[in-house]
Order: C-alpha cells, then sequence, then structure tokens
C-alpha cells in the first residue's frame, strides 16, 4: 500500500537568503515517464467531502477552500498527487518526503492502511490553512485521528518563517521550524535531531513523549533525538540518502569538512554566504558534479551514490516567498518539468487565475503539445552525449534564467498601485510569458540537439564525402 517516491528536499530560511525570500523546494521522483500537470485551483466555498481512490481515507472539508496552484498527475486513477503549491494567505506547502522508519518503532505503533498518505496530503491542508504552523497543526490533527500510512517529510513555509515536519509512524510526529538564518536539505531519512518540548520551535504529537518512554524508546532527562529514536542508519542510507545530503551541504556549506557516508550529518546549517534562488534550484539539479561520484562522469566511482537530479524526477520545484511585495506577485512557483538537470525552472505568480495550455495537458502516450513531454525530449536528447551537450545546456539554462529574472523585475515595476483585480491579471500575464519565453528557447535548443545527434550515430562511418 505504500507509494512512495524517492525525492530530495531543501528548505531555506529568510536571513540566509539574499533577498530576504523565504523559499522551500523539493524533486519529485518516482517514474521517468509519468506527466505532471500545473494547475490553480480557484477560492471555493461549497462544502466537500475527500475520499481517496488509494487508502479509502473520507474527510468532510471545510466550505471555505483558498485558491492555491498545484502540480498533480496526469491521471487521477491512483490519486491526485497534487505534490506542491502555495496558497492566495501566502502559504507554500510541498508533500512529500518520503522517509523510513525502524521496525522496532512500527512495531508498536505500525502504519494505518486507511490512514493519510501523500496522493492526499496538499488537497486536503493548503487550500485551508493561513499559516505554515497552522498547516503543521491541521495535517498533525489528522495524522492524529485517522493515521498515517506511511512515513513523510513535509514542508511548510509563509512570510514569516518554514517548517519541516516528519510523519515517522502510525500516529507520531514532530516538526521543526527552520531558523532564519540557516537552510535544511533533507533526502528520504528521518532526519530532525534533538527535539526540546520547552522551545516554540517545535510540534509533535501529545503522545510522543509517552510512547517513546512506554516502549523503553527514551529516558527521561536524556536528549530526545528523534531521527535516531524512529529513523534508521543503514548500509542502504550511505549509498542512497545520506550523500545526498552532503552534495547539498558541501555546496551550501564548503567549509564545513564532511564525507558522503557521515552518520552525523547535521539537519540544519548555516550556508557560508547568503542564498539566492538558483541557489535552491541548483541542488535539486546537483548530481554530484565536480566529484568522483557524478554518474555523468567515468570515474570508477561514478555510480557508487544516488544522486540529487535523477531520471526518475516528474517535476522539480520551488516555492520562494518574497518580502515586501503584493503576494499575488510575491509569492513564486518554480517549477522544472521532468529532471531538473536537463530542465528549466519556470515561474509561476501565485496570484495567476490560469496555467499555460501546455502545463495543463500531457499524458501517456507521449504527446507534444504537453510541456512535460517537451522537456522531456530534451532531456533524453541531451542524456544520449550529456558531456558533449553539457556547455550548450548550462548556456540556455543560464540565459532564460536571466530572461526570467529581468521578467520578475518588470512585474514587479508594474504592480506598484494596482488593485486586487489589476494584480491578478499582471499575474495571469507573467506567468504566460515565462512559460513562453522558456518554452521558445528550449523549443529551439530541442531542434538544435536533434539536428546535431543526427552524426552522432553508432552507425555511423567515415565515408568519402562524394560518394
Amino acid at each position: 500500500m505504500q507509494t512512495r517516491t524517492a525525492c530530495t528536499s531543501i528548505l531555506i530560511g529568510k536571513s540566509a537568503s539574499a533577498d530576504g525570500s523565504i523559499m522551500i523546494g523539493r524533486n519529485e521522483d518516482s517514474k521517468a515517464a509519468w506527466p505532471k500537470h500545473v494547475v490553480k485551483h480557484p477560492e471555493s466555498f461549497d462544502q466537500a467531502q475527500f475520499k481517496s481512490v488509494v487508502t479509502g481515507l473520507s474527510l468532510d472539508l471545510p466550505a471555505h477552500a483558498l485558491a492555491y496552484t498545484a502540480t498533480p498527475e496526469w491521471t487521477k486513477e491512483f490519486g491526485l498527487y497534487e505534490e506542491a503549491g502555495i496558497n492566495s494567505a501566502g502559504v507554500a506547502m510541498s508533500a512529500t518526503e518520503s522517509a523510513y522508519a525502524n521496525s522496532r518503532v512500527l512495531g508498536y505503533d505500525p502504519f494505518v492502511t486507511t490512514g493519510i498518505i501523500e496522493e492526499a496530503m496538499v488537497t486536503v491542508v493548503l487550500p485551508y490553512v493561513t499559516s505554515a504552523k497552522e498547516g503543521v497543526m491541521r495535517l498533525g490533527q489528522i495524522v492524529t485521528e485517522y493515521g498515517s500510512g506511511e512515513a513523510n517529510g513535509i514542508l511548510f513555509a509563509d512570510h514569516e518563517e518554514a517548517w519541516y515536519m516528519e510523519i515517522a509512524t502510525g500516529h507520531h510526529w514532530v516538526a521543526q521550524r527552520i531558523p532564519d538564518d540557516s537552510y535544511a536539505v533533507v533526502a528520504n531519512q528521518l532526519a530532525i535531531q534533538t527535539v526540546d518540548p520547552s522551545q516554540s520551535d517545535f510540534l509533535f504529537d501529545a503522545d510522543l513523549f509517552d510512547f517513546a518512554q512506554t516502549h523503553h524508546l527514551w529516558q527521561p532527562g536524556t536528549p530526545f533525538v528523534f531521527r535516531e529514536i524512529f529513523g534508521t542508519s543503514t548500509d542502504f542510507d550511505r549509498i542512497y540518502n545520506t550523500p545526498r545530503v552532503w552534495d547539498g551541504q558541501r555546496q551550501l556549506s564548503p567549509s564545513r569538512a564532511s564525507q558522503p557516508t557521515d552518520n552525523d550529518l547535521p539537519f540544519i546549517l548555516r550556508p557560508d554566504k547568503p542564498l539566492h534562488l538558483d541557489d535552491a534550484t541548483a541542488i535539486l539539479a546537483s548530481h554530484y558534479q565536480e566529484t568522483p561520484y557524478d554518474p555523468t562522469g567515468t570515474s570508477e566511482a561514478a555510480h557508487r551514490f544516488r544522486p540529487i537530479s535523477l531520471a526518475k524526477t516528474q517535476e522539480s520545484h520551488v516555492l520562494q516567498l518574497r518580502p515586501d511585495l503584493p503576494q499575488a506577485i510575491a509569492d513564486i512557483h518554480w517549477i522544472a518539468m521532468g529532471v531538473a538537470a536537463e530542465s528549466q525552472f519556470v515561474p509561476f505568480f501565485a496570484g495567476t487565475t490560469d496555467t499555460p495550455a501546455a502545463y495543463k495537458t500531457g499524458t501517456l502516450p507521449a504527446k507534444m503539445d504537453s510541456a512535460y513531454w517537451q522537456y522531456k525530449l530534451a532531456g533524453v536528447l541531451i542524456d544520449a552525449h550529456f558531456n558533449g551537450f553539457k556547455k550548450q545546456l548550462q548556456a540556455v539554462q543560464g540565459g532564460v534564467h536571466a530572461q526570467l529574472l529581468a521578467l520578475i523585475d518588470k512585474v514587479d515595476q508594474e504592480s506598484i498601485g494596482l488593485d486586487t483585480k489589476g494584480l491578478a491579471d499582471l499575474a495571469t500575464k507573467g506567468t504566460l510569458e515565462a512559460a513562453a519565453i522558456s518554452a521558445q528557447a528550449w523549443q529551439a535548443f530541442t531542434m538544435d540537439l536533434l539536428t546535431q545527434s543526427t552524426d552522432l550515430s553508432p552507425l555511423n562511418f567515415k565515408t568519402d564525402l562524394n560518394l
């Protein structure tokens, strides 16, 4: 029943960023060919009920649902999996970072087959909360009442703070506020370390400490290290999980010495310098470049560890909450379709009333009217000759990103003095224009890749040009 997706997440506090933004982001890793859409749900005042097609969970939802962006699956047959979005109250949510709990704790509190899982979380939480902390508490209440069907990490943010929540077992969870001057990189492990119940930076279920004490998992008076009590530390972790955390930390905090198989990599660190949006997206696109572990290289260690950017990434996103601007344009849902290392992060303003047509379609089999398949096609062509096309890829990504930043700056200036409708119109116009800028550049790039690839066939041979 467990529907894990093997993702990598990043959270950045407002004082750790160069412009005061709070950013949360994640790669949604599951299948190499499984289209995603980007939609904008309007505000609603209709009483609704949610019924999971996966677990059967049934929830009565509040009558008032805020507008929000989301990235659902191309088909509802196996659940919605809306994954990430920003609502009209300026709350961002990304769900989930799949994790593993140890057999000891699962023996005492097993998963609930009819409980909440990843496919439902954004849908039943994000439209109904007005702060990141409220998001943690709403999801926590659902887990307490209905149970959870899997272990997960969930990212929340608003304009004041970011929170990382971990659901470990059927009913037990904890959340930690990310310090303003810090960041966290998480990779399919329970990551939160010492939980201090006296500090307001922690939230947790009411029975967490009693559960741990009753089952001899923790002794009062000693540190309550959540990831040691509930998590795992195995050879699998040191191949699949901790190296990705190391990869993020080596780039954002290079002054700190560490190794990819270290068991004690910290959950929270301060960056060596202020972080920009492209620092966050670079981590999600990372694959151990400039190390022996890069799978695009020729080192014997090239495939030793699982990289952050993976062929099975369906989409990658960074939810950026910028200060001192109207919410409709301040909050940006950046999304890269397909593999982040071979795609483009495109900004969707949270106040948009619509999304581009190419982002609302995409099925199996592939059709080229879909943004997902357009970027995937470029990625497949790049894959065939990655190192040969790498320089051109980086040039396109960098050039388009510069154009997108210029567009955002223009939108910011044009927002001055606009009313609510004017801001919504501007956000929609800006979103459509951003998608068009990227699509035009990448369509030209894809055709160039196709042209160059025609002469790179293994069936090639040195021929006489006169024959």
